[in-house]
């Protein structure tokens, strides 16, 4: 075995990189569709609160709210889209000058905002002064916002880490492997080396520090080290069938998320029958989307119902990436159990 032995699965540590500047940090990201939307709405909703106040019959209400929302949502729209060009720049800045160059952009905006209602004619005398500190507030509570959601991803992440980490190393799942390799050491050698360099692969992946997320591509490497593994164990029990687009390599996932989606289908779907199982893992690129798809069949009878702590980590993990711009759906239909996940490329 060469650089993948069990022994070698701590990456070594080179004291130059520890001295290194760390890496950029980005506090807040608006490059997303979810964001925009409920950005709009939130300052939407909140005129529509202020306006109340000078309106004094429904109709009046509706007036003012169409006339501040005429040059709110171009203020608005400007705001996020600046805020999403440029935030390759702010991630060099320190994290408080990313808070106020923020707000005060809304602010800017804002006056662009006013400007556009004083150019039509539609406002007599522009409150330039109300819709700058307007703008500041708002943009402040917006970019407050995305912060919380930002730090909501790290908790959730390494909580998802720790997981896939336990399940590794499972005392059954780890003696079974390893008896696996124990049999084939005379009769195969190569194939049980094959298998520890899969083991050690599994480990690597698990115990390895991750950025934000990672290719399809890797995934789908990572699942198949893990089926390589339940291959042997299993033999003709598990059976496996892959259709995969070449094109939906490059979609983004959040790391160690394909892998437990397997390892539930062998678990409740190979494992408890004495026939075994049939396995399927699909993608395919439509558009901008890549629809990912892990299916496998379920032996007839009670079974062994699961807690469902995968699925819920997953779905979770995959709408802190990808907001709303990700689906995921799960279900039994004529015998089979499927997870079906959209992500943009």
């Amino acid at each position: 075995m060469e650089d993948t032995q069990i022994l070698s699965t701590l990456p070594e540590q080179d004291p130059a990189n520890e001295r290194s500047s760390p890496a950029p940090v980005l506090v807040f990201d608006a490059c997303q569709i979810g964001v925009v939307l409920r950005a709009l709405l939130f300052v939407e909703a909140a005129i529509g609160v202020v306006t109340l106040y000078g309106s004094p019959d429904a109709l009046a209400w509706l007036s003012q709210l169409s006339l501040v929302t005429g040059g709110a949502l171009p203020a608005v729209l400007a705001w996020l889209l600046l805020t999403c060009m440029s935030k390759r720049l702010l991630a060099r800045i320190p994290v408080f000058l990313q808070y106020t160059l923020a707000t005060l952009l809304g602010g800017v905006v804002a006056l662009y905002g006013c400007g556009l209602l004083a150019f039509t004619g539609l406002v007599a005398s522009p409150p330039w002064l109300a819709s700058f500190a307007s703008g500041v507030f708002l943009s402040g509570v917006v970019v407050g916002g995305l912060v919380l959601r930002a730090k909501g991803r790290t908790p959730a992440h390494t909580a998802a880490r720790l997981a896939e980490l336990q399940s590794r190393i499972q005392p059954h799942f780890l003696f079974n492997t390893l008896n696996s390799a124990i049999a084939l050491v005379r009769a195969e050698p190569a194939k049980a080396e094959a298998l520890l360099e899969d083991l050690s692969d599994l480990f690597r992946h698990a115990l390895m520090d991750r950025t934000e997320s990672v290719t399809l591509a890797d995934e789908i490497a990572l699942a198949r080290r893990y089926l390589d593994i339940e291959q042997v164990r299993f033999g003709d029990r598990l059976q496996l069938e892959w259709n995969l687009d070449p094109q939906a390599d490059g979609a983004r996932l959040p790391p160690l998320l394909l892998q437990p989606l397997v390892e539930n289908a062998v678990r409740h779907g190979v494992e408890p029958s004495d026939t075994g199982a049939m396995v399927r893992i699909s993608t395919q690129r439509r558009g901008s989307v890549v629809v990912i798809k892990v299916s496998n069949t379920v032996p007839a009878g009670p079974g062994r119902a699961g807690a469902g702590e995968a699925l819920r980590n997953v779905r979770e993990r995959l709408a802190l990436l990808h907001d709303v711009q990700g689906r995921f759906s799960s279900g039994m239909r004529d015998g089979v159990f499927q997870v079906r996940m959209e992500v943009p490329v």
